[in-house]
């Protein structure tokens, strides 16, 4: 067995555990654990002789890890309780508040009783004015409350422990004290970002303003609502999520042009690397940006060197260091289950297409972008059903017709901002362009969704169907390998 299969059974191994501990939820003694781990010792030293028996004794170390990584984490939310009590104190405003149309979403931190070197992470709802940004330095006094899950088969108070958000804020009352109390760089970046926002907004109007947005710096929040809608209907949501789909885009820009400037492809590839950093960088850093960073960052890297149908051991490991640092991600992030899944998708099922159906059929590479799109949707399509309930029958047909223009948007959208920044006559020659491209996209997903027969709704899809359908999918990718390398060898 190579040391590639070994790293990929460890991984996975790994992410069993969590997987495991993830849906079992109950509290298991440490010694339970101990027993194990010398239960596969002692088997490791009988048959020492035997080199499959060490590739099991570590596989079934890293599942035991992975569950116990996972309990304990759960263990620590469990054991945390300060529901029912008032807090009355200072707090500062650690995330850039969030503007819901009806009230504003505050991340605070409070300290933790009477140890100050610790802090618990609160959600504050509150009125739209005055505004509060992040590092302000507020007066808070408010009583703690544990998340209550609002609709059914949506763990909220989970969704927010991910985030290591226990609690929420009541009868609150704020004070701001001080401004400007957060990290200097961070508040910095978050300042840039919001800038960038302004600038579309003066050039272009809404919802075309709201969609660039989304575009270039990710999220709908800017789109009416009713636009969220048609966007859900066709399966377009993914084009204004931080998405390893727009990360992709971007690598690619930043590698053309450093190629275009002289540089080695290699050294354009570190460039198009520190790109992706740096745009992350500015749009704040949240969690499902770096998430869509290393994704984007290892398609990339596997397209580029021609190894994309080689490159499982690099998108699971990744999997494996994001669930070490939290584990809580593999059950209670969407996002993370979405990017996760669409760029194993694309890794196993796309080069099947791309070699028997698109290279011999190549029209003006509507089927690659289609290709792509289907590798993607069938391996998230049972965790679109369980959380969203609608399955979009238009979605194919609206990514032909949209996905071919949103590179060239983000580019004339990008330069449009820099000029309205730096050099403002020139901004509205790019901002009629790029606005023209977002009216078409727009209309063409409105009309789409206005479809009777765009979407159709799936009320109650069971885990165990979903279960069902991944085990059908590795079945079909073993068989499809099979063959390929049955008539690779007849060759």
């Amino acid at each position: 067995m190579t040391k590639s299969k070994i790293f990929l059974i460890l991984s996975l191994s790994f992410i069993g555990g969590i997987f495991l501990a993830s849906f079992y939820q109950k509290a298991i003694a440490d010694y339970y654990f101990l027993l194990a781990i010398a239960f596969l010792l002692i088997f490791l030293v009988v048959f020492y002789k035997n080199k499959k028996v060490y590739i099991t004794t570590f596989a079934g170390l890293f599942f035991i890890f992975g569950f116990w990584l996972t309990g304990a984490k759960l263990s620590k939310i469990s054991a945390t309780n300060y529901t029912g009590q008032t807090f009355s104190g200072q707090a500062l405003i650690v995330k850039e508040p969030e503007n819901s149309g009806k009230y504003q979403k505050i991340i605070a931190e409070i300290p933790l009783g009477s140890e100050v070197s610790k802090f618990l992470k609160v959600l504050i709802n509150t009125n739209l004015y005055p505004e509060y940004r992040y590092g302000d330095e507020i007066n808070l006094k408010c009583t703690l409350e544990t998340p209550k899950n609002f609709a059914e088969g949506f763990d909220y108070r989970m969704y927010l422990a991910k985030d290591r958000i226990y609690y929420i804020c009541s009868g609150v009352k704020i004070e701001l004290l001080n401004r400007d109390k957060g990290n200097n760089f961070y508040a910095a970046v978050i300042k840039l970002k919001n800038k960038f926002g302004g600038a579309m907004a003066e050039m272009i109007p809404l919802p075309e303003a709201g969609l660039l947005e989304g575009l270039l710096l990710g999220g709908d929040a800017k789109l009416p609502k009713s636009v969220q809608d048609n966007f859900s209907r066709t399966g377009m949501t993914h084009i204004v999520a931080v998405s390893g789909y727009n990360v992709t885009i971007i690598a690619e820009y930043l590698m053309l042009a450093l190629i275009f400037l002289g540089f080695w492809r290699q050294q354009a590839f570190w460039g198009a690397i520190l790109g992706i950093f740096l745009f992350i960088l500015m749009i704040g850093f949240p969690s499902s940006a770096v998430r869509a960073g290393v994704m984007g960052g290892l398609l990339i890297w596997a397209m580029k060197s021609g190894r994309l149908a080689n490159s499982q051991n690099a998108i699971v490991a990744s999997a494996a260091v994001m669930l070490l640092i939290n584990p809580l991600l593999l059950r209670w992030d969407i996002g993370f289950q979405l990017s996760f899944l669409a760029t194993l998708g694309i890794v196993y099922l796309y080069p099947f297409l791309e070699r028997h159906l698109i290279k011999k059929n190549k029209v003006f590479g509507i089927l690659e972008l289609l290709g792509l799109t289907i590798s993607a949707q069938i391996f998230v399509l049972p965790i679109i059903l369980i959380n969203f309930g609608k399955l979009s029958l238009i979605s194919p047909l609206a990514n032909i017709l949209v996905l071919p223009i949103i590179p060239l948007t983000m580019l004339l959208g990008f330069f449009a901002v820099i000029l309205k920044l730096l050099i403002p006559p020139l901004a509205p020659v790019f901002s009629w362009l790029v606005f023209l491209l977002l009216k078409y996209e727009v209309e063409a997903i409105n009309f789409l969704a206005g479809l009777n027969w765009s979407s159709v709704e799936i009320k109650s899809f069971a885990w165990y169907w979903a279960i069902v359908w991944y085990i059908l999918l590795i079945r079909i990718m073993f068989m499809l390998r099979k063959r390929e390398k049955f008539y690779a060898e007849k060759e």
